[in-house]
Order: structure tokens, then sequence, then C-alpha cells
């Protein structure tokens, strides 16, 4: 395997790591989790749908991202996410400026795939 390949495996599992470990966390702990969401949502859907469709949703981003099959996809909206939840918790910037890294190199991976 050479090291473009192996660059590349490292940044699928360590993306696709930040989503599962997220749906895992906030299905066993979900009020810790529920206060990321925008106010608009949680008036909209049960605290307890929204949690669980959003932990399916990074369940399905995450595999989909390790499978390294057509990942342009998983990996454009991984960004559009990421981008969304900096977004509209911009005031906790302390604490999600790892998700800003994290949603640019979801963005890296899109580009690298598109089309290819």
């Amino acid at each position: 395997m050479n090291r473009e390949k192996i660059s590349y495996l490292i940044l699928r599992v360590g993306l696709a790591f930040s989503f599962i470990y997220a749906a895992v966390r906030a299905y066993m702990d979900p009020l810790s989790w529920i206060g990321w969401f925008p106010p608009f949502l949680q008036q909209v859907l049960p605290q307890d749908i929204l949690l669980l469709s959003w932990g399916i949703f990074e369940v399905v981003i995450g595999l989909w991202i390790l499978s390294g099959k057509n990942i342009f996809i998983p990996t454009l909206l991984a960004a559009l996410s990421l981008g969304g939840l900096v977004f509209f918790n911009s005031g906790s910037m302390d604490i999600l400026f790892r998700d800003v890294s994290l949603a640019l190199i979801s963005l890296g991976l899109a580009i690298s795939t598109y089309r290819k």
C-alpha cells in the first residue's frame, strides 16, 4: 500500500470515527447532546426522534465513508452537517473548533473524490 492510499485510509477512519462516536454517545447520554441542535429543530421534532434519526444519519455517513466506495456524497454531507453545527452554535467555538477541521477534512475528501 503506497503513502497516498494509507493517508486516504487514515483520513476516512478518522472522519468516520467522529461520526460513529457522536451517534453512540448521543444514544447513551441524550441530554448532553440535544443542546447542539438548533431550537427550530427541537420545536419541530420530539427529542428522542431527533436524536435517533440524526444518530442513524451519522452511523450511515460514518460507515459509508469507511467503506471507501463513492464517498463524494457522504463526505459532502459530512462537511455540510459539520458546517451547520458550527454555524448554529458559533457561540461555542471554544468547543467546536475541532468540527471546523473535520468539516474541512470532509470537504477535502469530497473534492478529491469528485468524479473519480
